[in-house]
């Protein structure tokens, strides 16, 4: 058998021991994470996930890293997670970590500015607002990409209804849109 192959048990007995040790201390490493780990990925956790699939792999395969040192690897990997994200409870730390929430759509109007900044294309949020049931863009007072991702249709509720509080608590920290030919409070030329 070629020995780009098969180089012998020992050598392929070793790396099987080796990544089911690096896949049993990642499990109870997992499980003794908070649950957000898991469910609820940010960047952070991404990233988190991408530096525990390199050290898995790297421990079960290299021959000159021990189990040990991989263990070691993955455990402080998974204790910097949980310490980011126990820091995203301060605000300035929470700014630097996470994606504000971006309006896409307001008060019926496609904002393309904020379509590219998210890398999204207009498509994609009508599709979305087609699944969600939404007939016509005028239905819809804001479409707003959250910090994860996920798109949230508000739908109008008329003119002169206030902003559900929700709504107005994550529009807080986005900037203010730019005034519409139509709008009745945009400033007119002299």
């Amino acid at each position: 058998m070629p020995a780009w192959l098969f180089h012998g048990w020992a050598e392929e007995a070793i790396a099987a021991a080796k990544a089911s040790g690096m896949y049993a201390v990642a499990l109870v490493g997992l499980r003794v994470a908070p649950r957000r780990t898991l469910s609820q990925w940010t960047a952070i956790d991404v990233a988190a996930a991408v530096a525990l699939g390199a050290i898995i792999g790297r421990t079960a395969i290299a021959k000159d890293q021990s189990l040990a040192v991989g263990a070691a690897a993955l455990l402080a990997i998974l204790v910097a997670n949980y310490l980011l994200a126990l820091s995203r409870f301060h605000p300035r730390i929470a700014r630097l970590v996470d994606h504000r929430v971006k309006v896409l759509v307001d008060h019926g109007l496609m904002r393309s500015d904020q379509l590219r900044r998210c890398g999204l294309i207009e498509e994609e949020v009508l599709a979305h607002l087609r699944r969600n049931g939404v007939g016509s863009l005028a239905e819809v007072r804001y479409v707003l990409y959250e910090t994860k991702g996920e798109l949230t249709i508000v739908r109008e509720r008329g003119p002169e209804a206030p902003d559900p509080e929700l709504v107005r608590i994550a529009l807080h920290d986005t900037p203010p849109r730019p005034p519409l030919a139509n709008d009745p409070d945009r400033p007119r030329d002299p």
